[in-house]
């Protein structure tokens, strides 16, 4: 499998370049997260990370590359949102 060496942004791991192993399409994964075990033997800490661009060329706008960003409120949930369902009412 390949890994590309990607920087890390904010939180524990701010300043750091691990390799992160690529999907099927050649990119990172969307969210990326660290378990930290406690010291005293407690329930671990997971620190979340979140895909984001790294910046754009300045002539053509390409993309170069990716970078994780801290994200202290942890991993979003997401819902696909269909276009068939409607919205929850009030009741």
């Amino acid at each position: 499998m390949k890994s590309e060496n990607t920087p890390f942004r904010g939180g524990p791991l701010d300043g750091r370049v691990l390799p992160v192993l690529l999907g099927p399409t050649g990119h990172p994964p969307k969210w990326y997260e660290v378990p930290v075990p406690a010291a005293d033997g407690g329930p671990a800490t997971v620190y979340a990370y979140r895909r984001a661009p790294a910046g754009y060329s300045k002539r053509l706008g390409l993309q170069r590359g990716w970078v994780y960003e801290y994200a202290p409120g942890g991993r979003e949930h997401f819902t696909p949102k269909w276009p068939w369902t409607r919205p929850r009412s009030g009741s």
